[in-house]
């Protein structure tokens, strides 16, 4: 079955978060004719903004998954094509896809595939190179793919969308601006509704409904209390005098905010303000080296460098990643640290439109788990914050 569309689409090329020109550009670097986007969060960005509702929060059905499949011929925009769910024929009959290509015939990753092979038929293309998300791509759907092309040749396409990806568009950059407030907002809220006696679960869940009520979809809290360096949910219940740190991420339509707070149950003592400023320290140190030109691995050095001066230096850890559609994406800065990838950014400068997250840890061993993290966009001149408020010690009574 295909559909094409005979009525303005919702989402227009002009509106998307990328260009064709770039992604060209990428793609002929890459020394690729076609590309088989087949991650919910790349098809989400190429497709400007959409994901199915379904299939949002798992993907399997019956004894396959749903795997959608973005094509897109390098050069050549009026042959992208959007593979999807028969369901997903709903979706475009209410706001059409900008694609001219639409087919909503597949229940699994074979019929998927098996579809997308049917258009690269049709529109002629012999041998390619064809680039493909490794990760995202189900066996079964790979071999249907290199049987039916067993000339073609495979590459990895995963580098091409995420430098793709690294820059942000205006109404990607609010959208994770309002989800980091949003964040921020709603940690405020629990810890300030926390008492003594509340276990962990409780203050999870009073974040999940904070966060949701925010319009955002909850990911995970992680919450520690008390001297404990357990971050998991637990029955442990919060008492007087104890310390809380609340690290949440949320997302706004796939855009995530991933932000670190720290609360006390009663006033801090002096002891717990200078722990907090050496972390506070570190941070500013890093943000002094967020600006575009800026090489990544100035910020690193000198979150790093400012940090081996700390008194607690020893129980300290910094570090910083790009954010975006996931959690840690390009710009990457550091090499397995805590995620294993390369840092294959620290020697190329930043540009505006990154966004970064940056966070330090202390694991200190009598007074328990301490941590900021903040979320920065990367401006000509510097940075813009998001998600400002909170980030001294939230006190409960």
């Amino acid at each position: 079955m295909e559909t094409t569309m005979h009525t303005p689409p919702a989402a227009t090329p002009d509106a998307l978060p990328y260009s064709f020109e770039k992604l060209d550009a990428l793609m002929e670097a890459a020394g690729l004719d076609v590309l088989l986007a087949t991650s919910k969060h790349n098809v989400q960005y190429l497709l400007g903004g959409y994901k199915f509702i379904f299939f949002a929060a798992m993907d399997a059905i019956g004894h396959s998954r749903y795997l959608p499949i973005f094509i897109y011929v390098r050069g050549d925009a009026d042959k992208t094509t959007y593979v999807a769910n028969k369901m997903e024929s709903g979706e475009h009959e209410n706001h059409p896809f900008w694609v001219p290509n639409f087919h909503p015939v597949a229940w699994g990753s074979v019929d998927s595939m098996q579809m997308a092979l049917a258009h690269l038929a049709k529109i002629g293309i012999s041998k390619p190179r064809i680039g493909i998300e490794p990760a995202f791509l189900p066996s079964d759907s790979h071999v249907a793919l290199t049987s039916a092309i067993p000339d073609a040749a495979i590459c990895d396409a995963t580098g091409v969308l995420e430098r793709l990806r690294a820059v942000k568009s205006a109404a990607e950059l609010d959208l994770l601006r309002q989800a980091s407030n949003h964040i921020t907002d709603a940690m405020q809220t629990t810890i300030l509704g926390s008492h003594e006696g509340d276990t962990k679960f409780d203050i999870i869940e009073r974040l999940r409904r904070e966060e949701t009520n925010r319009g955002l979809n909850f990911e995970y809290c992680l919450l520690t209390l008390g001297t404990s360096h357990n971050r998991a949910a637990s029955s442990q219940k919060w008492a007087k005098g104890e310390i809380l740190s609340i690290d949440s991420g949320g997302n706004l339509k796939g855009y995530i905010g991933d932000i670190c707070r720290m609360g006390v149950l009663g006033e801090p003592d002096n002891e717990l303000k200078d722990l907090l400023e050496e972390i506070e320290i570190v941070q500013q140190a890093a943000f002094s080296k967020v600006a575009a030109g800026t090489l990544g691995k100035d910020l690193i050095e000198r979150g790093q460098n400012v940090l081996a001066q700390q008194p607690n230096a020893a129980c300290t850890d910094f570090f910083a990643h790009g954010m975006g559609l996931i959690s840690h994406e390009a710009p990457f800065l550091m090499t397995n640290h805590p995620v294993a990838y390369d840092g294959i950014d620290a020697d190329n400068p930043l540009e505006a439109g990154m966004v970064l997250s940056i966070e330090t840890t202390m694991l200190h061993p009598k007074r328990g788990f301490l941590k900021l993290e903040d979320t920065l966009a990367v401006t000509t001149h510097g940075y813009e914050m998001f998600g400002t408020e909170g980030r001294g010690w939230n006190v409960t009574e």
